[in-house]
Order: structure tokens, then C-alpha cells, then sequence
């Protein structure tokens, strides 16, 4: 295992930003794994230390295929993480936003630039991620509809999904993105948990990363064969809104079945306590998406299902 800086930001007042790649193997650059670009991304960074543990193991054991180099990027933003904020602290600029970056630019962008210029070569890429929107996932590995993108490699992960969305023009200036246009195999990897750590889908998403190395011939590695991943599209997913604001309580988590017309979550007054509305599922599913956090407002995205006859 090799320790180097992929980028280092000077800083004034505090120690240099120093964003560290652990590579294993040499030769060809095969994969890169990137972890949490967003401060409260703190599952992510545990899978990516989990990770970095078990390739030490494999490498001492000559399990790494000659020729081929492995990289793992445990943390990008760790500067937000030190301090609980998910953005880039002083302008609150996202900098999975700035890709491919700019290396005379504002901060974030010369950040992106830096480890853009880092990972840009490699044959795969894989990202450890979280959504725009605060929730839990079924652990699944996500694509975008670019022309570049291959749903049958990503198969090899042995997750339960594949989700494939098309890119919106917000989703040009991602790593994932990104990557793909510079003709790198790229998938972004969700978990069940953001903000806080979830051993057991942590677990799977090392074993997946695991497969997937071993299936591509980067790894020897005996393991799990996980799942034959059935192909979601986004727009296919049955989406739920809140009716009403207020304190939520939900009754349903992801992998949950669900049927039609049952009840998956209450929101309660805040003041006193009553039941405001009750969410019901309109049709027989599985749970996808879940909102955990505490409290909601009006028309926000609470549920998203997967139909039966998707699967």
C-alpha cells in the first residue's frame, strides 16, 4: 500500500487540506474509488476505511492482479466534516458541482480540479454518494443515461439494483458525469445510511466493491456471489409527497413491502400532537427511498416505491 497526496489546498490559518490516495498494485490505472465529497458523508467514509483495510489485506497476500493499480480516495471534504457542515464552509458551494473543476478558479472548483486530475484515467470509477434529498436508500448502484454508461458491468457489483437516471443539466458538473465523458467507467454507490453509520449495509457495499474488483480480474477474492441486480429507471419509481408539514413519523424502511392503500407514515402536529395526515402507499411496492429525518415540510419527497412489476 502506497500513501500520496492526489491534492493539497494551502491554508492560512490551520494545517494544508491534503487529500490523500491509498493506491494498491502498479502498472495500468484500473479503478479508482472515490469517497465523501460532502461533509456529513461520514458512511461513506467508513466504507471507504473498510475498504482501504481489506485491500491491505488482499495486497500482503499477493492477491492484487500484476499490472494493474487500485486507488482509493477516502475523503475529499474532510475540511466541512471537521466542522458538521456537508458544504464547502465558507461559501457553502457544493463541490461535487464543480467538475471537472478549474484550477485558477474559486476554491471548490480549483479542489475538483485537483482530484479530477487525479482520477481521470482510470478504467472504472467508482463513488461513494449520498442524494440531494435527506434519506435512506436500499444499497444500489446508480448510472446516468450519458450513451457511455454499460448497466451490464455495473451488474457485477451483486447488488439487488441498478438505478439509471437520465442526467439533468445540474448533473453535468459531477464526478460521476465527469467521468463518464472522459471515457472512464463510472458508478456511484448509495448505502442505507448518510450522516450516520449502518454496519450492515457498510458490510455489503465493501463486499460489492470487493466483487466487482474480483469479476473484472483487478482482485482474487473469494467472497459472497450477491444478487442478480434487476434494472430500475427513475422515472419509473412511484414518487410520494407530504400533504402537510410537521413532525414524521415514518412506519416503513427501505426493502420494506408495502401494499396498496396502507398506511407508511404519520405527520403529527407539532404543538399538539394530533395526527395531521396520514401517507398511504398507492400502489403494491417495495420501499426504495425512505425521508428519516424528524421533521417535514408540504410537498416534500417522502416515499419512493418500486412497482411490483418492475422487479
Amino acid at each position: 500500500m502506497n500513501k500520496e497526496i492526489v491534492y493539497s489546498l494551502k491554508s492560512l490559518y490551520r494545517e494544508n487540506m491534503n487529500i490523500y490516495g491509498y493506491t494498491f498494485g502498479s502498472g495500468e490505472k484500473a479503478a479508482c474509488v472515490v469517497g465523501p465529497i460532502r461533509g456529513n458523508e461520514v458512511q461513506q467514509l467508513y466504507v471507504c476505511s473498510c475498504l482501504v483495510k481489506e485491500m491491505a489485506a488482499l495486497e500482503e497476500k499477493g492477491c492484487i492482479a500484476e499490472g494493474k493499480q487500485i486507488m482509493i480516495i477516502p475523503s475529499v471534504n474532510h475540511y466541512s466534516m471537521n466542522i458538521g457542515k456537508r458544504f464547502w464552509p465558507i461559501d457553502n458551494t457544493d463541490i461535487n458541482r464543480m467538475f471537472p473543476g478549474y484550477d485558477k478558479g474559486e476554491t471548490t472548483q480549483r479542489i475538483a480540479a485537483g482530484v479530477f486530475d487525479g482520477v481521470k484515467d482510470y478504467e472504472y470509477g467508482i463513488q461513494f454518494a449520498s442524494f440531494y434529498m435527506p434519506g435512506d436508500f436500499i444499497p444500489h448502484v446508480r448510472m446516468m443515461e450519458t450513451g457511455y454508461h454499460n448497466p451490464g458491468l455495473a451488474d457485477l457489483f451483486g447488488l439487488p439494483y441498478v438505478l439509471i437516471r437520465k442526467p439533468k443539466p445540474v448533473d453535468t458538473t459531477t464526478l460521476n458525469y465527469n467521468w463518464q465523458i472522459w471515457n472512464t467507467n463510472a458508478f456511484s454507490i448509495y448505502t442505507n445510511a448518510t450522516d450516520q453509520i449502518d454496519e450492515k449495509s457498510a458490510d455489503q457495499a465493501v463486499s460489492a466493491v470487493l466483487r466487482f474488483f474480483a469479476r473484472t480480474g483487478l482482485i482474487r477474492y473469494d467472497g459472497h456471489n450477491g444478487y442478480i441486480a434487476s434494472i430500475l429507471y427513475e422515472n419509473e419509481l412511484e414518487t410520494i409527497r407530504s400533504r402537510t408539514a410537521g413532525i414524521y413519523r415514518p412506519l416503513k424502511k427501505p426493502g420494506e413491502v408495502v401494499s396498496s392503500g396502507e398506511k407508511i407514515a404519520e405527520i403529527i402536529h407539532p404543538f399538539e400532537g394530533r395526527v395531521l395526515d396520514e401517507v398511504r402507499s398507492p400502489i403494491d411496492g417495495i420501499v426504495f427511498f425512505s425521508h428519516v429525518k424528524p421533521l417535514v415540510m408540504q410537498n416534500e419527497v417522502v416515499y419512493k416505491l418500486i412497482h411490483r412489476g418492475q422487479m
